[in-house]
């Protein structure tokens, strides 16, 4: 048994093939190799399983990293392979042997059990790292020798007899020299990539360094398999308990803090899937607007936050998603294209909005809890899907200026009971606003807060699917709410001496009577200007807008400010009222800010003169 010759490729499999494939990290490699060892070993659990083969104790697969001789082996005590099979699986490429095995056992194996890979160009990624490959390979269902393989990937390959002496196979990577391939003969760095891409395969999967000296801990480290073989969202839901759940959470995305809650995903038609999404708790909206779902097949990691198989709105989220019947080296051009990813898509979209409704509608209490951490990614998913709107708007909530929460039609109700006309007043920012909510406060009156990244849109998007509902920001309804024209002609002439005096500000002046005395003025906005503004800052833009000073009445200073004699004073009291207004609006620029700190220092040594 000796044989050369040149690699073929079977142009009319791979061209379709290549379309679907596509290697934009090396380290895939290793994911390819041992996959191809799973489905090894699967073909020899279904031999057995059809009574034509005997289980061996135990099912593993060994990857040793030998540092000095600049290896990686990887070994399977699957079904190998015979020399024809070699000739048409690894010298044709893209003949797939799970194909054929199929063909062959199809009437006689359980149709749920996969086959993870495409033996053959899966197999081919390993030469984007090494300079020679060896293959050592035992079939089990032919009594014929070993069969032993080489090649460097490029001029060509040579096979004769092997030396393995038991079924399974053995691939001998020779890594190359190159810059960026130096890591891989470490055993840290093998450890990093079967965690990234093995982590949850079916059979146990078992790191080791040859050659080198190995201390107790060392040992002890690779007696244990590197992956979980049972992951948690291959059990049924009823069969999970919560620390279960916290503790995969945990194990996965390194995240001590504990989730809020969780949905386990099981769907066998018309798609097969199954998975757990994690709800996780928040610490601000700016830094966990990216989440993570990773997405497997058959428990081989593919890749994370997959847009074309998972709903834009749901990458907020945190999870796990294993879909068997995606194609392991699935582009995203396939999934774009392919029914199968729209079907997934809409289940995963209902079990989330599902587990909404019934959380608000079996714990209400503890939904509003919720609230706060989760309402960004509720808001994100109506903004982006109609229909996940419709599925969840009656649990759709708002939180008060009295941390109270209500429905959309619960506060329009309270609005009207205290004669807020038809208006919804809200909060945008509960610090820069915090005089706007006392005085709503101080008389009984009550506002929303929405004050996320996404409310200025959310908002809009409320009143287009809510015919007669309006917004309206409190500062820019404070005027309306609060104040009433005032009668008393005198307080024109104040009118026009603040407009004389902010005459180079972009600010104009009303005067009311505000429903209270301590306060002298007011910034009220312009809601237009408001909702440009908050749009466009999202995208760096900054819009200048027109303040409106708003005089009090029924305050004495302002009563009293046309009495003043003494011009420089009254100009000092009369900008000081201008400059108090806008620092508690939070708009006080620079420049005005150092000239108020400077009136405030003034007035302070006046008063222990």
């Amino acid at each position: 048994m000796n044989e050369k010759g040149n690699i073929s490729i079977n142009t009319e499999n791979i061209l379709p093939i290549i379309k679907k494939w596509l290697y934009s990290d090396k380290d895939i490699f290793l994911r390819e190799v041992v996959s191809n060892a799973i489905d090894a070993i699967t073909k020899h659990k279904k031999v057995v399983a059809i009574g034509e083969g005997e289980k061996p104790d135990k099912y593993r697969i060994d990857v040793k990293v030998h540092k000095k001789n600049k290896t990686i082996t990887i070994s399977d005590n699957g079904i190998g392979m015979t020399f024809d099979e070699v000739k048409q699986y690894i010298n044709q490429i893209a003949f797939s042997g799970a194909i054929d095995f199929f063909e062959k056992y199809k009437d006689k194996t359980d149709a749920q059990d996969q086959i993870i890979g495409h033996f053959g160009l899966g197999f081919y990624s390993v030469f984007m790292v090494s300079e020679l490959v060896e293959i050592q390979t035992k079939s089990y269902l032919k009594d014929e020798e070993a069969v032993y393989w080489k090649s460097d990937g490029a001029s060509g390959y040579e096979m004769n007899e092997g030396t393995r002496q038991s079924h399974g196979t053995d691939i001998i990577l020779h890594i190359n020299s190159d810059k960026e391939n130096k890591d891989l003969i470490n055993v840290w760095k093998m450890r990093e990539i079967l965690e990234k891409y093995c982590k949850f395969l079916p059979i146990e999967i078992y790191l080791s360094e040859e050659g080198a000296k190995k201390d107790d801990k060392q040992e002890k480290e690779e007696e244990k398999p590197i992956n979980n073989t049972s992951p948690l969202w291959l059990k049924d839901a009823k069969d999970c308990t919560d620390d279960e759940y916290k503790e995969f959470y945990r194990e996965v995305f390194h995240d001590f803090k504990e989730p809020l809650f969780w949905i386990h995903l099981k769907m066998d038609y018309p798609v097969n899937l199954k998975g757990i999404l994690y709800f996780p708790k928040l610490t601000n909206e700016y830094n966990t607007l990216e989440g993570q779902i990773q997405l497997y097949c058959n428990q081989v990691y593919v890749a994370d936050n997959i847009k074309e198989v998972i709903p834009e709105f749901l990458l907020l989220l945190k999870g796990v998603i294993d879909c068997p019947d995606l194609p392991l080296n699935v582009s995203r051009s396939f999934l774009q294209n392919d029914g199968y990813s729209t079907k997934i898509a809409g289940h995963i979209s209902k079990k989330v909005s599902d587990k909404l409704k019934q959380l608000y509608k079996n714990d209400t209490e503890q939904y509003y809890k919720y609230w706060d951490d989760i309402n960004v990614f509720v808001k994100y998913g109506c903004l982006k899907e109609d229909k996940f709107y419709d599925k969840v708007k009656d649990s759709l909530v708002y939180k008060d200026i009295y941390d109270k929460y209500h429905t959309l039609d619960e506060f329009k109700k309270i609005s009207e009971d205290k004669k807020q006309k038809d208006k919804i007043y809200y909060v945008s920012d509960k610090q820069k606003q915090a005089q706007y909510i006392n005085m709503f406060k101080e008389n009984d009156l009550n506002a929303v807060i929405l004050d996320n990244i996404l409310d200025s849109h959310f908002i809009s998007f409320i009143e287009s699917k809510n015919t007669g509902t309006s917004f309206i920001g409190i500062d820019s309804g404070i005027k309306e709410v609060l104040g009433e024209d005032t009668k008393d002609e005198g307080f024109d002439d104040v009118k026009k001496y603040f407009e004389e005096m902010l005459n180079s500000k972009n600010v104009t002046v009303e005067i009311k009577s505000l429903k209270t005395s301590d306060i002298p003025a007011v910034i009220s906005a312009n809601e237009y200007e408001n909702r440009m503004k908050s749009m466009q800052t999202m995208y760096g833009v900054d819009i200048p807008s027109t303040d409106i000073l708003v005089l009090n009445t029924q305050n004495t200073v302002v009563k009293k400010l046309m009495e003043m004699t003494d011009e420089d004073k009254k100009k000092d009291v009369a900008m000081y009222i201008y400059q108090l207004a806008m620092l508690s609006a939070g708009k006080l620029e620079k420049e005005d800010m150092t000239d108020f700190l400077r009136r405030n220092n003034e007035m302070l040594n006046k008063s222990v003169d």
